[in-house]
């Protein structure tokens, strides 16, 4: 089962809805691979001893994986870190997670620095390019389990946009998208 993404209607309401346009605007995995996302879907009942995600992590060079809980039972300070998650920002390495139970959404800044909203659910591994502009939410079900994959030690810094300066940012603008974005 493919992934589902779609470009978000602006709105203040909250941020775990599905922020659907109507009528719905959905963007194919072809063009977020366009914008550097990757994905693929796994077996989530067999992650311990997958070979496919195995493969996956030797090719790619993930050797650092943990595991997130993310609800509010599970999670100190959980408003307060959702809320930081939910901050526009880049990283200076890829974004990689696995998701092995529950669901939620990451948004991703396009070419043309509109918000794509795309839904994870169980068996959706995705890794976003460093240099994108993103931020995660849970949905209404405000749970979700996360394999984080890391090549080497992980590094949790993020730089709240505006970054159009940082290295990761200009490497992804140059690589990826090949032309400066339009900002509004």
């Amino acid at each position: 089962m493919a992934i589902e993404a779609w470009l978000m209607q602006e709105s203040d309401d909250d941020q775990r809805l599905p922020h659907h346009k109507n009528p719905p605007d959905y963007v194919s995995l072809d063009h977020l691979a366009d914008l550097g996302v990757l994905y693929w879907n796994l077996d989530p009942n067999k992650y311990e001893n997958d070979p496919d995600l195995n493969k996956i992590r030797q090719d790619r060079g993930y050797s650092y994986m943990d595991m997130l809980d993310l609800c509010p039972e599970k999670v100190e300070n959980y408003e307060e870190k959702l809320e930081r998650f939910y901050t526009e920002h880049i990283h200076g390495d890829e974004e990689i997670r696995y998701c092995l139970k529950g669901s939620g959404y990451f948004d991703v800044r396009d070419k043309d620095d509109r918000w794509i909203r795309i839904s994870i659910k169980a068996g959706d591994l995705i890794v976003l390019p460093a240099g994108i502009y993103h931020r995660f939410t849970l949905d209404t079900h405000n749970y979700i389990k996360l394999m984080r994959l890391f090549v080497g030690e992980p590094v949790w810094t993020a730089f709240n946009r505006p970054q159009e300066d940082h290295p990761a940012r200009k490497g992804y603008i140059d690589s990826t998208l090949g032309m400066p974005l339009q900002v509004s």
